[in-house]
């Protein structure tokens, strides 16, 4: 009897396609996908956390008369390929009957190729007790500081890889492995019945163990401890009132994340997702005209971008990476689109949106790389840092994130920091706590009065976005530079 070699998984994907043709699908995809995340935490001198996870399988999708079907499974054999490509169609064609506008999709290139997040030094190749090694002496240090008042030490690494075979209906079929890196730490002081927490981080990027420098994280143990003790005595904000406010790129991210990433994810806009502070008030009878900020402010997007969190090849519909930009010299000009709502907006072609966190997770529409494009070399608005905070007679630097809350249509917001200066007279006097500042969406953008220039780009993100019902968590950077805010609401705590 001769013994039949087992199906590859280009073979099983490949038959997943050829059984959604057979169906009468005018669509369909499958996604062969491998995740490791690996995290170690150290509190203190233990080691608080130590995970390492690898999930694979394969997610099936297809359109069938104008409605999506989905399953998935981490079986991957031919038997199960058709039973799950079978349970996806089932799942359209039932989807079908309370179908009140038929999805479309625009057109794509077909795309055949390969994709690698260019790496030096592979953080899987990297032994735990190294990396765990790694933080403890970073918490020792943390708490050499003790009777200076620095209480609590932590440090942490997040690391993952990702392996994704992407094949449809239409002829793509593409590879990719990208990898991520992102380490950091924190320490809290307690003094006079208080107690402040100060952190450093290396901006979550897609890199390899490269990132994870040693030498620049032992040398910023001294700072962040100092500032810590610092700020668990400095004087609370004032309640009330308007100032100046100078943003670094690691806090103004946050602040590009919720309050232009979002709204500008063209299904919340359509009112497809409406989870986690969902839907905008950018709707597209504003688009071209909507005056999101001033003259001087552009946000671009970009997932080709070096170490970008979102860079990659392809989305998680075959799209090819691209840029464009969001805002135009103040103006919203574009949104966030996968295939579906960029036909709805009448666009010829998708701009790469497409994600999905998981091979059993349907992909969605998600905020790409957007950051904030340098002021031009010769702007009368363009400043450097230290220009700004000369420039100023009165103001507040933030530094680092802190609390943030964001009103259902992403029109007003409140955020808070990790380190606060208060500014007088063009001079640094001395750190606050406890500052937060609000303000709405365009407003805020439209009080934009400098904005740093190239040299103090920084590619700050997150590697914990939320979006949809049940959650996926996606990760985007959003490169900037310093900006000033002017007569902006600030408060403390009451």
């Amino acid at each position: 009897m001769v013994q039949l070699a087992p199906l590859t998984q280009l073979d099983l994907a490949q038959l997943a396609v050829d059984l959604i043709y057979k169906a009468g699908c005018e669509y369909g995809d499958v996604r062969f996908a491998s995740y490791r995340n690996q995290r170690l935490t150290a509190s203190d001198r233990s080691l608080a956390e130590l995970s390492d996870r690898t999930s694979s399988g394969f997610g099936v999708r297809v359109l069938w008369r104008g409605a999506w079907g989905f399953a998935a499974s981490h079986r991957r054999t031919p038997e199960e390929v058709k039973r799950v490509v079978d349970l996806a169609v089932l799942t359209a064609q039932a989807s079908r009957t309370t179908l009140k506008q038929p999805a479309q999709l625009v057109t794509a290139p077909v795309q055949q190729g390969h994709y690698t997040t260019p790496i030096r030094q592979d953080p899987f190749e990297v032994t735990v007790e190294e990396k765990a090694r790694l933080l403890l002496e970073l918490n020792e240090r943390l708490l050499s500081f003790a009777h200076q008042g620095i209480r609590k030490a932590r440090s942490f690494l997040r690391l993952g890889r990702e392996e994704k075979l992407f094949i449809n209906s239409e002829g793509t079929r593409i590879q990719q492995t990208l990898y991520r890196s992102y380490p950091g730490f924190s320490c809290t002081a307690v003094a006079e019945g208080d107690a402040q927490e100060r952190s450093y981080e290396r901006p979550p990027l897609n890199i390899g163990y490269e990132h994870v420098d040693a030498a620049d994280l032992f040398s910023q143990v001294e700072r962040v401890a100092n500032e810590a003790i610092e700020k668990v005595r400095a004087p609370r904000a004032s309640q009330g009132g308007r100032t100046h406010l100078i943003l670094k790129p690691s806090h103004l991210f946050l602040t590009i994340h919720e309050s232009v990433g979002h709204p500008t994810e063209l299904d919340r806009v359509y009112g497809y997702e409406a989870n986690f502070a969902g839907t905008s008030f950018a709707t597209t009878d504003k688009l071209g005209h909507l005056r999101y900020a001033a003259p001087w402010v552009n946000f671009r997007a970009d997932r080709t971008q070096p170490g970008g969190r979102a860079t990659c090849g392809w989305d998680d519909e075959g799209v090819p990476a691209q840029e464009w930009l969001v805002v135009r010299d103040g103006l919203l000009v574009d949104y966030l689109t996968d295939r579906e709502t960029a036909h709805r907006l009448g666009r010829p072609q998708s701009n790469g949106c497409a994600f999905a966190d998981s091979w059993a997770s349907v992909p969605m529409v998600r905020i790409p790389n957007l950051g904030l494009v340098p002021g031009a070399a010769e702007g009368s608005h363009t400043a450097t840092l230290a220009q700004m905070i000369a420039d100023t007679e009165a103001g507040i630097l933030i530094d680092g994130i802190g609390s943030y809350s964001i009103d259902q249509q992403r029109r007003n917001f409140q955020f808070g920091g990790d380190a606060f200066w208060k500014i007088e007279k063009g001079k640094i006097v001395h750190m606050l706590k406890d500052v937060t500042y609000s303000a709405m969406t365009t407003d805020f953008w439209n009080s934009v009065d400098a904005i740093g220039p190239e040299s103090e780009c920084e590619q700050w993100g997150t590697d914990i976005c939320g979006k949809g019902e049940p959650m996926q968590v996606a990760q985007m950077s959003h490169a900037c530079v310093p900006v000033r805010v002017r007569n902006i609401e600030v408060g403390g705590p009451a």
